[in-house]
């Protein structure tokens, strides 16, 4: 093993911009921290600026396939993802690693980027308290313990590679079956396309009904009703933590909080909090059940939201004081109510209930306010019917990744240490990028 700085074995150690250029709704994607989740860059729900901005930007930091970002700045500290991508983006509060391939392999420093050791050592370090912060400088000189064999690296990084590939894979099987779910969606719903909608006559609606929905002339289909959400839902909830937090709680049932929440399918279990039995047995409310969907109330990212079901994420979990359980009287609408709070138009209307710019937050009266459009019982049983399958083999599809990434993540460790030897292990390394 050999022992040097961080800048010792990268042509550039840097960050992002400094400033805060314009940002736009389409142009080039301008990622930061919060745009970094599980190893992935979220590029679909990142904010864009212009191409001229762009270049004033990559004259400092000009991130390319194989680069490395490390989020050193705010609340998702420590969160990486390794670049697979030739897409142009600009990056802000996110550090570049441009690792020298003749001392590191790529991928192998990404891994070691995210060993439990490397992170431990990082955040034990960090700086400010409102806002976590580890400097440039840090990194730079940071000390790093690592495999001396370029072929050594290059086989662990395979090893792990072919897990992240699976991973990757899934990834892009959770997210074809959603855009399935959506796609009939949105022909029923939004286009009014569903089954027999020939025989069904449009009716104009007052203007003040509408609640701010957005309907193309006023008009929905004979029999549909426009009403808040407050009247259609069984339950509104939110959850707890025990007083004083749950930092030294290393194992017990799971709490999900708004950093867990990430989408359809998807979790981030490296930022797993737990409560203790005793105190989960103890709440009445904000206990996670098949099909709930959840709201992120407050904070930066208010509007994201999820649906668990089918044991995912966890058989038993709860949630704490920052996120909704929403459900509603009939069962049969509860998949619709996730597709209808995920559109577009939907988001924003949530968002636009938090009236508190320096504490970002909304309250359930507010959520009860919101418009849902409901179509007839009927429809509603089809349309369950027919979305159930596809959400079945979606979740079953997200529990396999959690095996993959769970396992990934108790050998990476072992690997990135020497603890598992592969200087002898025939394995093939030629799909790894140097």
């Amino acid at each position: 093993m050999l022992t040097s700085s961080l800048s010792d074995v990268c042509y550039l150690v840097t960050d992002g911009t400094h400033d805060t250029p314009k940002t736009l709704k389409s142009g080039v994607p301008f990622i930061k921290a919060k745009e970094i989740v599980a190893g992935i860059i979220d590029f679909e729900n990142c904010e864009y600026i212009s191409y001229e901005d762009h270049l004033k930007v990559i004259a400092r930091s000009n991130p390319r396939k194989a680069d490395i970002l490390f989020a050193h700045i705010g609340a998702s500290l420590g969160e990486a993802a390794f670049i697979t991508t030739d897409k142009e983006f600009s990056i802000k509060n996110v550090a570049l690693f441009k690792p020298n391939p003749s001392k590191i392999n790529n991928r192998y420093l990404f891994y070691y980027v995210i060993s439990p050791r490397f992170q431990n050592e990082i955040k034990n370090c960090r700086t400010g308290s409102a806002q976590p912060f580890v400097s440039l400088e840090f990194l730079r000189n940071h000390q790093i313990e690592y495999h001396a064999d370029l072929k050594t690296q290059r086989k662990i990084a395979s090893i792990l590679s072919v897990y992240d590939d699976l991973i990757e894979n899934n990834t892009r099987r959770i997210k074809i079956l959603e855009e399935m779910a959506q796609a009939i969606y949105r022909e029923w719903f939004v286009n009014f396309r569903f089954p027999g909608h020939e025989k069904v006559k449009m009716v104009e609606i007052p203007v003040e009904t509408c609640h701010g929905m957005s309907l193309q002339q006023n008009r929905i289909p004979d029999g549909w009703e426009v009403r808040r959400l407050g009247e259609v839902l069984k339950s509104i909830e939110s959850g707890r933590r025990p007083k004083g937090g749950v930092g030294e709680i290393k194992e017990g049932v799971p709490s999900i909080g708004a950093e867990n929440i990430i989408g359809l399918g998807k979790y981030d279990y490296s930022k797993e909090k737990y409560v203790s039995v005793d105190f989960f047995s103890q709440m009445k409310s904000g206990i996670v059940k098949h099909k709930d969907v959840l709201l992120y109330k407050d904070g930066a990212q208010i509007g994201r939201k999820t649906m668990f079901r089918d044991g995912f994420p966890h058989d038993n979990c709860c949630i704490n004081e920052h996120v909704f359980i929403l459900r509603m009287r009939e069962e049969v609408y509860q998949n619709y109510l996730y597709f209808w709070l995920d559109q577009d138009w939907m988001t924003e209307k949530i968002k636009n209930l938090n009236a508190n710019a320096a504490q970002p937050g909304i309250n359930q009266e507010g959520v009860k306010s919101l418009p849902i459009l409901i179509p007839p019982y009927e429809l509603g049983s089809k349309f369950d019917n027919l979305i159930e399958p596809l959400l079945d083999q979606l979740f079953t599809v997200a529990k396999k990744q959690q095996i993959l990434q769970r396992t990934r993540d108790l050998i990476l460790p072992k690997l990135i240490s020497g603890e598992i030897d592969v200087e002898e292990l025939d394995i093939v390394t030629g799909g790894v990028i140097e």
